[in-house]
């Protein structure tokens, strides 16, 4: 969310940020809205310190004597309009206040505009990508194979999009989850949360999902709450409608939370297995920092990312999304895609966003520098530390042996007992 008073002093910026991002919007609208919501207000100050001053003469007049006749019925003339201003006032602010809830956060300077995708920059690579002597085959034969997932069954469970892992699938995707937590953990200093699974409108609002996504999540009618679409929804909101006292700042926070989502793309190659799935575990981080340090937070949480790929020895490239790929609440974002032997595509795994005060704002979260200093707007960052299905697919089709076992990487073999590798029919 955007200070009102911000939007009013920077049109132009405005305008020029919405049109990067490629959002459509009647930006004239707000701003007729608020040019009269403002010219109402100054009117009925005006009226109201009027009124004041009539209510001083009537108590004098009354006082001495005199007849007050008259700055009585001018009173309540002044009463009665201004009664009507403060209704019509309240009706503009509830309007502004929700056309500038669809005005998306701004790209920050560094992002490169561009419309779409296509025009995203690498910015970083790392890892060789494997060149292997015999035919790689896709994550969904792999896992198949060693009875890791079970699709047929899923699907008879949930329909498509959902996956059961069986056996030493579900004690793999256990133990990356494990091990992704202790690093954040242990290596990076992020506290552990486990927060519910289900969010409040409010919540979902005020990380920027709503009202633009509401389509793409699960709602549970009866009680008006919806499914978790992004581990960063619950995260963040912990400190919605706070002051954090000062030390408190930065504060990072990291939380395993499975995530649901209605859409997951068009019918087509990539829907196959689990690249595209309505369910997905993922852990989240999430750092609250002081505003001037936030892109330098930025860095050191796209390092944070990097270092569990690493440890994976999962070869990976970073983009930097330019200014129409942004979602609606960043200011400037990286992905960091992994390479699919399997399907030969790189595989978007994590993003790392900073939201500037968007989010802040949208929350009502702020916080004091010092004891008794004037409150501000912390800024919000989050990032996938990782997600697991996409993650745990390339781990299948990177680390394939030919005769189709799969050999754990080093790091991550201390969560699963010391086991070496992953061999059919074991």
């Amino acid at each position: 969310m955007h200070d009102l008073k911000f939007l009013r002093q920077h049109r132009d910026k405005v305008e020029a940020g919405v049109a990067l991002k490629g959002v459509q919007l009647d930006l004239s609208r707000f701003y007729q809205i608020e040019e009269r919501r403002l010219a109402l207000l100054h009117e009925s100050e005006q009226l109201k310190a009027r009124r004041n001053t009539a209510s001083e003469d009537i108590a004098q007049l009354k006082k001495s004597g005199a007849d007050a006749a008259s700055r009585i019925a001018e009173m309540r003339e002044l009463g009665d309009r201004v009664k009507g201003l403060d209704l019509e006032l309240r009706q503009l602010e509830e309007e502004s206040l929700n056309l500038a809830a669809w005005i998306p956060n701004l790209p920050h300077p560094s992002v490169p505009p561009g419309s779409d995708a296509s025009q995203n920059q690498t910015v970083r690579t790392w890892g060789t990508v494997r060149r292997f002597d015999f035919e790689p085959k896709p994550h969904w034969e792999l896992a198949t194979a060693l009875g890791l997932l079970d699709f047929d069954r899923a699907a008879k469970i949930s329909g498509s999009g959902f996956l059961l892992f069986t056996g030493m699938g579900a004690r793999l995707e256990r133990a990356l989850i494990n091990f992704m937590l202790d690093f954040h953990v242990q290596h990076h200093g992020y506290t552990e949360v486990s927060p519910p699974h289900v969010v409040r409108r409010a919540a979902l609002y005020g990380t920027g999902q709503l009202p633009k996504l509401e389509g793409d999540m699960y709602h549970i009618g009866e009680d008006d709450l919806f499914l978790n679409p992004t581990a960063e929804v619950p995260v963040t909101n912990i400190h919605r409608d706070e002051i954090l006292e000062p030390g408190m700042l930065p504060r990072y926070l990291t939380a395993y939370c499975a995530s649901y989502r209605r859409e997951a793309g068009a019918a087509g190659r990539e829907t196959r297995g689990m690249v595209r799935v309505h369910q997905f575990d993922k852990v989240e981080l999430v750092k609250f920092v002081p505003p001037e340090t936030s892109y330098d937070e930025h860095e050191k949480l796209a390092r944070d990312v990097a270092d569990i790929f690493e440890a994976l020895e999962l070869p990976y490239r970073v983009l930097l999304l330019c200014s129409g790929d942004l979602s609606f609440a960043a200011a400037k974002c990286y992905d960091f895609e992994v390479w699919s032997p399997g399907q030969q595509a790189w595989l978007e795994c994590s993003s790392c966003s900073n939201f500037e005060d968007f989010q802040a704002r949208r929350m009502g979260m702020r916080f004091r520098r010092e004891a008794g200093a004037k409150v501000e707007h912390p800024h919000t960052l989050n990032a996938s530390g990782v997600a697991l299905p996409r993650t745990f697919a390339t781990l299948l089709e990177n680390h394939q042996q030919a005769d189709g076992s799969v050999v754990i990487p080093k790091a991550l073999r201390p969560w699963l007992g010391g086991l070496e590798e992953l061999k059919p029919g074991a």
